[in-house]
């Protein structure tokens, strides 16, 4: 089979991560080079394992400076695993050089960026797949397909909510800020992508408007954050999408929950404690037997993986992801969670975000591919 390249700029735990289960789940993959501006960690054990990742992958080449990385090595896809609020320009650049992208999310920080990756894509031979793993759990699945078998008919309302568990002396707090320190000043509703991207897959308009509003900060007052926000998007039929993000809170729930209204049915997957499984379950006027809500025994794992030993990472969707985007570069198609599926997950955060700095006003969403989108660079952008 084909031999496959892939580097990794950044090497917090997400990247060490994503770059382990590429080398190491898939026999066609080589790991060639791997960036980041740190060196120590080249040499740090990882994060809940016991070895370096200089040490696990003797073969690889390791980089501080990503562009001699670019020159001095040939690719075939980048994994793009830097802090969440920097994603866009290391993307631009292996685009740039006709290097396929697999990005983290969000994609972009700003509108400036999502313009200019938007623009990077459109001109180079290579593609962006959208590295969104909420999007490959197996209850997400089905709820697709639930969607597609017409039995919850056309949303007309959803909700989402992203409640971490983040006291602030907490173990998984202080782990999650020393390996992902933009988690300090990121404002919660700007990292949407995990709540937004599931409901899209079965919204077929943009996400049109929103209006958010924040809380302040409570739970830690020297946090620059919000402990929570809460956000309304609206498509231009009127389609209404109901988001809660924290930044810090004191209960242990969560952390993802979805909602779907739809005009035949109903769905919902509610993970009301960390420690406990969450419950899948729908209602539908289109099958007998399912006229009250019905439970679905389905997790995180999709089903195509079940008995699977190396589908390993958020419950499976990490291994999803790389699995999905393989075999599409190794046939020549499309990837399957595309660049502007990411800008449609990650936008309407941005908007919300800037919503909320102006006390809940009403903001008209725009994207890269629409002629408005220039206009609103220039009035809220504020880099």
């Amino acid at each position: 089979m084909e031999k496959i390249r892939i580097g990794v700029v950044g090497l917090g735990h997400r990247g060490r991560h994503m770059a382990a289960l590429a080398k190491n789940a898939f026999e066609f993959v080589e790991l060639t080079a791997a960036c980041d501006l740190d060196p120590e960690l080249w040499n740090e054990q990882q994060w809940l394992q016991n070895d370096s990742m200089k040490n696990q992958f003797p073969e690889t080449k390791f980089y501080d400076d990503y562009t001699r990385m670019l020159d001095e090595n040939q690719f075939d896809i980048m994994l793009v695993e830097t802090g969440a609020d920097v994603h866009a320009d290391f993307c631009i650049k292996a685009l740039n050089r006709n290097i396929n992208v697999f990005s983290d999310i969000p994609s972009v920080a700003n509108l400036r960026e999502a313009k200019l990756l938007w623009e990077a894509e459109q001109a180079s031979q290579a593609q962006l797949m959208t590295g969104a793993n909420p999007n490959e759990w197996g209850f997400i699945n089905a709820m697709v397909d639930l969607y597609r078998k017409g039995l919850l008919g056309e949303p007309y309302y959803m909700e989402a909510e992203y409640i971490h568990c983040s006291r602030p002396n907490s173990i998984d707090s202080k782990e999650l800020t020393k390996h992902s320190p933009w988690r300090k000043t990121l404002p919660p509703i700007r990292y949407c992508t995990h709540s937004l991207g599931p409901l899209l897959r079965i919204l077929k308009e943009d996400l049109r408007y929103a209006i958010c509003l924040g809380t302040g900060a409570h739970v830690d007052p020297s946090d620059t954050r919000d402990d929570m926000m809460a956000a309304l998007f609206q498509t231009e039929s009127g389609v209404t999408v109901r988001l809660i993000r924290n930044g810090k809170c004191r209960a242990f729930i969560g952390p993802h929950s979805y909602r779907v209204f739809g005009t035949k049915g109903y769905y919902e997957r509610i993970d009301s404690r960390a420690d406990t499984p969450g419950i899948t379950r729908f209602d539908s006027t289109e099958l007998y037997g399912t006229e009250t809500l019905t439970e679905l025994p389905i997790g995180m794992l999709p089903q195509e993986y079940i008995g699977n030993p190396l589908a390993a990472g958020h419950g499976g969707a990490d291994y999803a992801l790389l699995d999905h985007m393989f075999q599409a570069f190794l046939r020549k198609e499309d990837f399957p969670i595309s660049l502007r599926e990411g800008l449609r997950m990650t936008l309407p955060g941005i908007y919300a975000a800037e919503s909320a700095v102006r006390k809940g006003e009403k903001l008209t969403i725009h994207y890269p591919w629409e002629k408005e989108f220039d206009a609103d660079i220039r009035e809220i952008d504020h880099d």
